[in-house]
């Protein structure tokens, strides 16, 4: 079809859908573009909702854009829920019976909390946390209570957990795992997050599973109990166990035309191609709703729910979308941050939490357990894989292109003084860290000095 005057609807205003209508808007004049979306009315930064509950920030503050850059950008939006859609007739009906056709959908529904059938998942005071309503569910479920039981060791259960501490609620926080968030961190780096958590005073339950949510007689939670039949007390239970593709409204609402039988292909999400392209013509899904037929590259999976990522979906199907010569989607060296209470984490290329014998690694922790680095590098090749940082700012760019060019760590590890991103006065660590490597190795390798301009500017590798 002819891009002149299409009209383009994102189901979806996320990092992923927001960066998509803004890009196309930049290079296409002509095109209708309506964002829809059913949680706000404006895009904010979901990242940001801990800190609202926390006091740190209000609503308004989440929000990257004023709200009259829509209008300014001819950027339609609607607040509406879709329920279904009619892929022969190009139609969306929403809730309340109302419809839109489109030229061109993107789907970029994001994702929702995971449940697994516990038994009283569905009491009131039981919830996940992805979205606004979420956070406002939490306002109220958390009012004036005596203790709250989080299940999940993932970034969303430790967030809860410092939401629920930043007011003086006692935790207890469920981890069926030895470690926490072991099936992503290296064992070292589990064990320091642990001690943390600890020190922090939560309650953390290793090697401990849900059993079940036990409910009072109005229907409000009022105790769990673990599968090994210990009862814990408390008012809310918070399910950080994951999250997975938002595409249940489109599993059970009719997504086919009484014509032509056109069905979704979906599995956890909805399946695309490297273009983002769905097995329906002019149908696209990108974020954390989207699942890769094939991963997008060897290191990567089907499904990429990170916000980075998200990013860089709308981007490249902004650019396909606007483009005679589209290309598929390259995602690059990994890359993800998050922040364990107040330990920031930043994580680059490959570091998995158990490596193969053809890897050979280098971690080093602060004497104080807060601050610590893993290298990971090919024992052939020396060439530098990937790096886990903690309470350690590191520049993007450096380990960007360090990873993608195939430096040798040595190399890395002598010129770390370039890479630190830490703000001015920070102690720095780098010499330690050099230190370190040549004691367990034998070696006497100097770190690479600094001209002044490069001390005064930063350094870009």
């Amino acid at each position: 079809m002819s891009k002149a005057n299409r009209n383009i609807v994102i189901i979806g205003n996320g990092i992923s859908g927001v960066t998509c209508a803004r890009l196309i808007r930049k290079k296409d004049e002509s095109a209708q573009i309506t964002i829809i979306s059913g949680e706000t009315d404006h895009f904010f930064s979901r990242t940001a909702l801990m800190y609202i509950y926390m006091g740190h920030m209000k609503y308004e503050h989440t929000k990257p854009y004023e709200d009259w850059f829509w209008e300014k950008n001819r950027i339609n939006l609607k607040r509406a829920w879709v329920e279904k859609i009619d892929f022969e007739e190009k139609e969306l009906i929403f809730s309340n019976k109302e419809s839109m056709t489109y030229d061109v959908l993107v789907l970029a529904t994001g994702s929702k909390p995971n449940k697994f059938g516990w038994p009283g998942q569905d009491l009131e005071g039981v919830q996940g946390m992805y979205s606004y309503q979420d956070l406002e569910l939490m306002e109220s479920n958390t009012k004036d209570i005596s203790r709250a039981v989080i299940v999940g060791g993932g970034l969303i259960g430790i967030e809860m957990a410092e939401m629920l501490n930043s007011r003086k609620i006692p935790v207890t926080f469920l981890v069926r795992e030895k470690n926490f968030w072991d099936n992503i961190l290296p064992l070292e780096e589990s064990k320091m997050i642990n001690r943390h958590i600890l020190e922090h005073h939560i309650d953390l339950r290793l090697e401990t599973e849900l059993g079940e949510i036990i409910g009072d007689a109005s229907g409000k939670v009022k105790a769990i109990t673990t599968k090994t039949g210990e009862k814990i007390d408390c008012q809310f239970v918070g399910l950080t166990v994951g999250v997975c593709p938002n595409i249940e409204f489109l599993r059970t609402k009719p997504l086919e035309s009484s014509g032509n039988n056109k069905t979704l292909q979906t599995n956890r999400g909805m399946i695309v191609d490297r273009f983002f392209k769905t097995n329906i013509p002019d149908v696209y899904a990108i974020g954390d709703c989207a699942e890769f037929q094939e991963a997008p590259a060897a290191d990567r999976k089907n499904i990429e729910q990170v916000w980075y990522t998200g990013r860089m979906h709308g981007e490249t199907l902004a650019f396909n979308l606007t483009s005679d010569k589209p290309v598929p989607y390259q995602p690059g060296v990994w890359f993800n941050s998050a922040k364990f209470l107040d330990i920031e984490y930043q994580t680059y290329g490959f570091v998995p939490p158990v490596w193969s014998e053809e890897y050979e690694s280098l971690y080093w922790e602060d004497d104080g357990g807060k601050i610590a680095i893993r290298f990971l590098y090919g024992k052939s090749d020396m060439k530098i894989n990937g790096v886990n940082a903690f309470g350690w700012r590191l520049r993007h760019d450096y380990f960007d292109k360090a990873i993608s060019d195939g430096w040798m760590f040595e190399k890395v590890l002598t010129h770390l003084n370039k890479a630190s991103f830490n703000p001015e006065f920070f102690k720095s660590h780098h010499k330690a860290v050099l230190d370190h490597y040549n004691k367990q190795k034998g070696k006497s390798l100097k770190v690479h000095k600094m001209s002044f301009i490069q001390k005064l500017i930063g350094s870009r590798a």
